[in-house]
């Protein structure tokens, strides 16, 4: 846990693991309800590839400028100039507008936009968003959980819902609220600034909280952005579909090995690479008998 601000009571949460030489690593930001350990299933398989990641918990911040000053203090401390972003849902909304508040001396090498958004008016809360504040804890979890599919699931996606639903009641009101606020305040994402960093944009087909216009912005967003998608995975994929987005991420990460900006150990990239293309021929023989 660390302190970065002035004020004692913004404590940010999080598991570094992984070689601590590598000086570029994936940072991974969670949705509303999510918590740093919603990404344990991708540090498992990443540091075991030899990748350092970093997951992280934001303390309460109201106003998307706050948490790009708080997040920028975080690298400074962590003596990270710059990092790889995996962002879901309302954590890739932040991660582009860290991308964009640090674009002119850039902070974020590369994005990976999971289930995300690039414009929070597509919620049709800013109006409310200034009382989120006000209301209780319980009646913050029911918005939140309004967003989580319900009626028949497979049992990976029922165990990832489950998990959240876990991960959500361990939030206090002032957490909750903040992130609510963050997700809906009025705000956009200024594409011209973030317009030379790589992005995959992660996404799937089944039902998500995301509607299809959300999805369509995205990609006119960012026209040169590598696309993963996934036929199936819900709001959480990286729960329940976690050997497809580990790979995907992979995928993205592959552009930087040999660079400074490399997030793997260097001796593990020959066999990291010989997994990839092991795993990939599986996916791509699996979807061939579908």
């Amino acid at each position: 846990q660390i302190i970065v601000d002035d004020d004692d009571s913004k404590v940010w949460s999080l598991y570094d693991a992984g070689p601590r030489t590598i000086r570029c690593p994936l940072i991974f930001l969670p949705p509303v309800s999510g918590t740093a350990d919603v990404f344990f299933q991708q540090i498992l398989a990443l540091t075991g590839w030899g990748y350092r990641v970093i997951a992280l918990q934001y303390p309460v911040y109201w106003d998307h400028l706050e948490f790009c000053d708080g997040f920028r203090k975080l690298l400074d401390h962590l003596q990270l100039d710059k990092v790889h972003l995996f962002g879901a849902s309302l954590g890739g909304f932040l991660a582009q507008k860290f991308a964009e508040y640090t674009h002119k001396s850039p902070r974020v090498q590369s994005l990976i936009l999971c289930n995300s958004f690039s414009d929070t008016s597509i919620f049709n809360q800013t109006w409310t968003a200034n009382s989120f504040w006000l209301m209780p804890a319980f009646m913050l979890k029911k918005i939140v959980l309004g967003n989580f599919a319900s009626g028949p699931l497979d049992p990976e996606m029922a165990d990832g819902i489950d998990f959240m639903v876990d991960r959500l009641e361990s939030l206090g009101q002032s957490e909750l609220a903040s992130r609510l606020t963050l997700n809906c305040q009025n705000s956009y994402v200024e594409p011209h600034k973030i317009r030379d960093i790589p992005v995959t944009i992660m996404d799937v087909f089944d039902q998500s909280a995301l509607s299809t216009e959300a999805k369509e912005e995205m990609y006119k967003l960012y026209p040169s952005a590598r696309r993963a998608h996934l036929k199936t995975g819900g709001n959480f994929p990286y729960l329940c579909r976690s050997a497809e987005v580990n790979l995907y991420i992979q995928i993205h990460l592959l552009q930087f090995h040999g660079t400074r900006y490399a997030a793997i150990d260097p001796s593990m990239v020959s066999a990291e690479e010989m997994e990839v293309q092991k795993i990939s021929l599986h996916t791509s023989n699996e979807q061939e008998e579908q």
